[in-house]
């Protein structure tokens, strides 16, 4: 079936669908199997994102969660707008794509639907989308960041903000409804979040997990022989005079 054989219909339902699949890949949990560390599910504050990830203390994984996780909200839009013409998706098209792999990454199929806050993957998708307004809403993330140390305020101020540059310097587009329905729901799932914020409770950027959240388990090693032959005997020594 050529391109232009395909239904309209079709096509978009076939580029959400692949969205959605794509934005499943939690990229937190397999970067931390592959990696020998324990589900971010399990500890901290149970989100399987990477700045959960880097409370298990290796770096490199944070940093691999995170590219990954935004990758997974770029690639799906960018391949939306290299090659969607043909099939007669557009822009608006696109941006719907980016939020399928959004739904992905909150409703994982793949991890029974337990899912991170998406910011990384919104950050992707809307990097794709419009660079210039995807590096607004980063410079507005790295801004409250840098200023106030609260991932989770920076990651909610700029799902605020994203909707608003949109409609303002680009206009209102049909793209625009996508990117607003990411940023309620990026919103929403900070709920927990902002009642940290307001009871002044929340973990700032680099502190450790506070008092009542689990703690990230030892990362899992093979067979460790470093201390094979050291255990104390299980017999005890004779006293002596007896």
């Amino acid at each position: 079936m050529t391109p232009a054989a395909v239904p309209f219909p079709l096509a978009v339902a076939l580029a959400l669908l692949a969205g959605y699949l794509i934005g499943s890949l939690s990229f937190a949990v397999i970067v931390s199997r592959l990696m020998g560390l324990a589900d971010p599910r399990s500890y901290g504050s149970g989100n399987p994102g990477a700045t959960n990830v880097l409370r298990s203390g290796n770096r490199a994984a944070a940093v691999l969660t995170l590219a990954f996780d935004a990758l997974k909200g770029y690639v799906p839009v960018l391949l939306v707008l290299l090659f969607g013409a043909r099939f007669g998706l557009g822009e608006g098209s696109a941006a719907f794509v980016g939020l399928a792999a959004f739904l992905g990454h909150l409703w994982p199929v793949f991890f029974r639907f337990q899912g991170g806050k998406g910011v990384a993957t919104a950050a992707g998708a809307l990097l794709a989308l419009n660079p210039w307004l995807g590096a607004a809403t980063l410079l507005s993330w790295v801004i409250i960041a840098f200023f106030f140390r609260y991932s989770s305020l920076a990651s909610i101020v700029s799902a605020v903000f994203a909707p608003f540059y949109q409609a303002l310097i680009w206009g209102v587009e049909p793209a625009l409804l996508a990117i607003a329905l990411m940023s309620l729901l990026l919103v929403w799932r900070h709920e927990g979040n902002i009642r940290k914020l307001l009871a002044g409770t929340e973990s700032r950027l680099g502190q450790k997990a506070g008092p009542g959240v689990a703690k990230a388990p030892p990362a899992k090693h093979g067979h460790d022989t470093r201390h094979a032959g050291r255990h104390e005997p299980k017999h005890h020594a004779h006293r002596k005079g007896h």
